[in-house]
């Protein structure tokens, strides 16, 4: 690998589950500091190839993170390194305090954590959350919840977010919420990140660029508005929806 401006290298990942071909052959790269979207039907490999990436599942082909080849990584390790992940569903220890969740993302993304406490203290103000830090964590709203889980992610100090669905379920005010935190993310942090979406509209606001699989395959690439103009996106996955 030589050097440019991409942060992230996928070539060729393939995942199956006995018959079940899952991703097949997907390539694509994000650049530093981009918003990446992806988006495609239910059940298309989206969030499979989130867990190929992030080391929760083994997979073919190459990752490549920083020129460093990641393929075989496992999850701590890709957190380690600079690679940060939420989940549809909001994966919290539900018995602990907000406070309590965050610290652990640190603790966990960090083998020696110089300052544990001030950082937990300004994502706490960066996501302005700050007054719920001893709450517990299974009295919150979904909302709050994406927003703990953002913020153990943070903690662990991620060059590349990677957010699955991190808007549904969310109300028109809270999606507005949220995406207000995104654009933080990008234009103060400037932390590359990857999307998966099924708001289109919205996905593709935010995105530079959007890929959109289907039935494991990738059937498009490119800017976020171009990919919504192509005939096969549309028959695939948009239909009169994006009109």
């Amino acid at each position: 690998m030589t050097g440019d401006s991409s942060i992230l290298k996928v070539e060729n990942l393939s995942k199956s589950f006995g018959k079940l071909i899952a991703c097949k052959n997907i390539t694509f790269s994000v650049d530093e500091g981009e918003i990446f979207g992806i988006a495609g039907p239910n059940g298309a490999g989206k969030t499979t190839l989130f867990n190929c990436i992030s080391g929760l599942y083994r997979s073919s082909g190459k990752v490549f993170f920083r020129n460093i080849n990641i393929s075989n990584f496992s999850a701590d390790q890709v957190c380690h390194i600079g690679i940060a992940r939420t989940f549809q569903i909001p994966l919290l220890f539900n018995s602990m305090s907000v406070y309590q969740n965050i610290k652990i993302g640190a603790h966990f993304g960090q083998k020696k954590p110089a300052d544990e406490e001030q950082d937990i203290e300004n994502i706490l103000d960066f996501l302005g959350i700050k007054n719920k830090k001893e709450n517990n964590v299974s009295n919150l709203k979904l909302l709050d919840k994406k927003i703990v889980m953002l913020a153990a992610a943070l903690a662990t100090k991620p060059k590349m977010l990677m957010l699955d669905e991190p808007m549904g379920g969310l109300s028109p005010s809270e999606i507005k919420y949220f995406i207000k935190i995104i654009l933080e993310l990008k234009n103060k942090l400037n932390i590359s990140m990857i999307i998966i979406e099924h708001l289109m509209k919205i996905l593709v606001g935010l995105a530079n660029r959007l890929m959109i699989i289907d039935n494991g395959e990738k059937i498009c690439i490119g800017l976020s508005n171009d990919v919504c103009k192509n005939r096969d996106v549309v028959k695939i996955y948009l239909g009169d929806l994006y009109a």
